[in-house]
């Protein structure tokens, strides 16, 4: 392992800086009204590995500017991969000539100069240890023994160790420009358990901005073949309609069905199933849930949003309550509203709307308590293949796990499809414990009263 001194990041701010400085000015030597540029900086490296030896390397770089420009209600966009001066020019060029010739967007334009972030804090997302090929190595292959230590794994479907590197400069003619970098580390393994014909995979992983905070590989190794081992020869039940308790990495794939149905351009266009639930209770009483791009070293912490706007932490539901919609400036026009600091990113075109680390605030209920309310029902532990209609909010998806019977889990199920609609869904479910920060999404297990589930 090896620790770098800051003059790699402050070449990279340096390089970023200078070049959303210089299409800026460009773009308004050659007549643009207003501008906006995000420049982006990228490293990776990756190491896969299978059955005891290495399988492959990659090792990527990319650099890119993204140039978008509006003359009076008319904007266009393009990006470049190259910081020549000629390269630069010629992309100022072009996008200036395409805003010329585009149609009116009532709805375009830069976030009010009296907005911008002023004074952007460290989040803690930059980890200056670089690792080597041999290091990553050795924690991928070090989680791919513990995998294959537990009885009944015969082979690994994947295994390898990652770390990524970026720093983003954004700027505007509104008078912002700011910048960050970040860093993220990866390790994962899926292992897949045998017996007879009857073969199972199941995968764990660790994700941090910092290396110090990955998971030894060990344990990840480990905790991924006991859940492939534990799948093993399911079970088809017959179609009902049963309480259904769903793990933490499911269960936000549901909750991040919200993010469409609140983020103001699906709500403008009357394509959200809760286009008319702002103020409205959607949840339980006792469901909180925040989006708080400030945590220190969050997944999806920012100093400032992708048009340059102050961040905060958001109540997005408050006590079952639906507080707001996700903005960004174009969206907020649309709705007679003011940004909430939610536009993403974008090179070369209109800024779409994100959340940072939306949140599902956790009850004082376990796992175990939960399956216990279910009494007979099925565990979810997998889901593959979500249909979701976001008019209607109509849901269903096929997914692997365990019957519950009595309040305890029996054996394995598979080949199994639950649905239901997320409007009721929401308003009933039940949150567990067991939060833990593994993405941009966090939710603890959640338990469904009800739901209809298609079997044999």
């Amino acid at each position: 392992m090896t620790i770098e001194n800051d003059e790699k990041i402050k070449s990279d701010s340096k390089k970023l800086y200078d070049a959303t400085e210089y299409l800026l000015k460009k773009a308004k030597e050659l007549g643009a009204d207003a501008a906006d540029c995000t420049c982006d900086l990228g490293q990776n490296l990756e190491v896969s590995v299978r059955m005891g030896a290495l399988e492959n390397v990659a090792r990527a770089e990319n650099l890119g500017a993204g140039l978008r420009v509006m003359i009076g209600k008319r904007q266009a966009g393009a990006t470049t991969s190259s910081f020549s001066k000629e390269a630069l020019d010629e992309l100022a060029d072009r996008v200036v000539k395409m805003a010329r010739l585009a149609t009116d967007d009532p709805y375009c334009g830069l976030a009010d100069s009296s907005e911008i972030c002023k004074n952007t804090q460290d989040l803690g997302l930059y980890d200056a240890t670089q690792p080597d090929i041999t290091w990553l190595e050795q924690q991928a292959l070090a989680a791919e023994n513990a995998a294959m230590a537990i009885d009944k794994i015969t082979n690994i479907a994947g295994c390898g160790a990652s770390w990524d590197y970026h720093y983003k400069v954004y700027g505007a003619t509104n008078g912002f420009i700011g910048g960050y970098g970040s860093t993220d580390w990866g390790l994962y393994v899926a292992p897949m358990a045998q017996d007879g014909d009857c073969r199972e995979r199941d995968y764990d992983m660790s994700a941090e901005r910092f290396l110090s905070k990955l998971k030894p590989a060990s344990e990840i190794g480990k905790k991924a073949g006991e859940r492939a081992a534990k799948r093993l020869n399911p079970r088809k039940i017959a179609s009902t309609n049963a309480p259904v308790v769903i793990e933490p990495r499911v269960a936000k794939s549901i909750i991040g069905m919200m993010i469409g149905a609140i983020s103001g351009s699906s709500v403008a266009r009357g394509i959200s199933f809760l286009k008319d639930s702002l103020g409205k209770e959607i949840f339980a009483s006792s469901i909180n849930i925040v989006d708080d791009p400030t945590i220190i070293g969050g997944h999806g912490s920012r100093p400032f949003d992708g048009e340059g706007l102050n961040v905060s932490k958001q109540s997005i539901i408050k006590n079952g309550v639906l507080n707001q919609w996700l903005l960004n400036t174009s969206a907020a026009k649309q709705l007679g509203l003011k940004s909430t600091g939610n536009a993403s990113f974008a090179q070369g075109g209109p800024h779409g709307i994100t959340i940072s680390n939306l949140i599902v605030e956790p009850s004082d209920k376990s796992q175990a308590d939960l399956i216990k309310m279910a009494n007979n029902g099925i565990f979810v532990a997998e889901a593959m293949a979500p249909s979701f209609n976001p008019n209607n909010g109509d849901y269903s998806v096929g997914i692997s796990g365990f019957m519950i019977e009595n309040g305890i889990l029996t054996f394995p199920i598979s080949e199994i499809t639950i649905a239901c609609n997320l409007f009721e869904l929401y308003k009933n479910i039940i949150i567990a414990n067991d939060l833990e920060h593994k993405g941009t999404i966090d939710c603890p297990s959640i338990l469904v009263p009800n739901m209809i589930i298609a079997g044999e």
